[in-house]
């Protein structure tokens, strides 16, 4: 479908997004249009709702899918396809607050301790959960680690987070020391340009995002967590644990590499009597 073929060039080229992003637009546009057999000229504000009323999914994915196709009948007005968004009228779901499960610090050790470190598979993938902690990084971007962006003597970690947004982020010594192990047992790209990818499989491929969330899986079973986890876990984990510590809410946001503070606010699972002893602190009229 050629209109889909010129969208996905506008989020590519002109919004930036990452591959996964547009893919999943353009996909879930697809999937709309193949359902309903209209023209994007056609579609109506009941078509959207008649469709989104009969596909079997969650409150967040069909708020997803409506952004989805708000973003795609927005382009159409942009580009004069259509005069006005069918979507306009079309309400959101109402979404409860999104709360990740999140790991204690005991858990975290007891899933890193749980890696078998005598193999370069081990090494590997301790290397990996090590900065999927130790950094807060998105499972993309610990996939697309690049070696040249990390400084070891500094202990930063050069990150190309969503829409090529660069950012620097503090490399922990537990993390730098896994790292370290790994890359001597780090096989040999099978190509140029996986030379400078530092997490690689045993064919010298860079790793998908499913190979690390089916590591994350089996070594969370291994170590006896029973928790629904995934890499985003330990990202989760990480800024929640940063922040019962004190940090900054402001700092934590930077590092994560969130373009609002609000988005931020999901990590801050703080129990009320931290947030008690807090006020009471820093309250003026203490």
């Amino acid at each position: 479908m050629s209109i889909i073929t010129d969208y996905r060039n506008y989020l590519m080229l002109e919004r930036r997004m990452s591959p996964n992003t547009v893919a999943s637009y353009c996909h879930d546009v697809e999937a709309f249009l193949e359902s309903t057999g209209l023209e994007p000229v056609a579609v109506q504000t009941s078509d959207i709702e008649d469709y989104l009323g009969s596909i079997k999914v969650s409150k967040r994915s069909s708020a997803r899918l409506l952004s989805a196709l708000r973003n795609f009948f927005d382009w159409c007005v942009q580009e004069g396809e259509i005069k006005y968004n069918p979507c306009d009228n079309v309400d959101s779901p109402k979404l409860g607050k999104y709360l990740p499960a999140v790991l204690s610090v005991e858990e975290v050790s007891a899933i890193m301790d749980s890696v078998d470190l005598k193999s370069a598979t081990g090494k590997r993938d301790r290397a990996i959960l090590e900065v999927l902690y130790g950094c807060g990084l998105r499972v993309s971007e610990a996939a697309t680690l690049r070696i040249s962006r990390i400084d070891f003597e500094e202990g930063f970690v050069d990150v190309i987070g969503k829409g090529d947004k660069q950012r620097l982020v503090p490399l922990g010594e537990m993390a730098a020391d896994a790292v370290k192990a790994y890359l001597p047992e780090r096989p040999v790209p099978a190509a140029r340009p996986y030379e400078d990818i530092l997490f690689l499989n045993r064919f010298g491929k860079p790793l998908s995002r499913i190979s690390i969330f089916n590591m994350v899986k089996k070594q969370a079973m291994i170590a006896g967590i029973h928790k629904e986890i995934s890499p985003h876990t330990f990202r989760h984990s990480f800024a929640t644990h940063l922040i019962e510590n004190g940090a900054d809410l402001r700092i934590v946001q930077e590092m994560l590499g969130h373009e609002s503070i609000l988005t931020t606010e999901i990590y801050t699972h703080i129990d009320s009597s931290t947030w008690y002893k807090s006020v009471l602190e820093h309250h003026p009229r203490r």
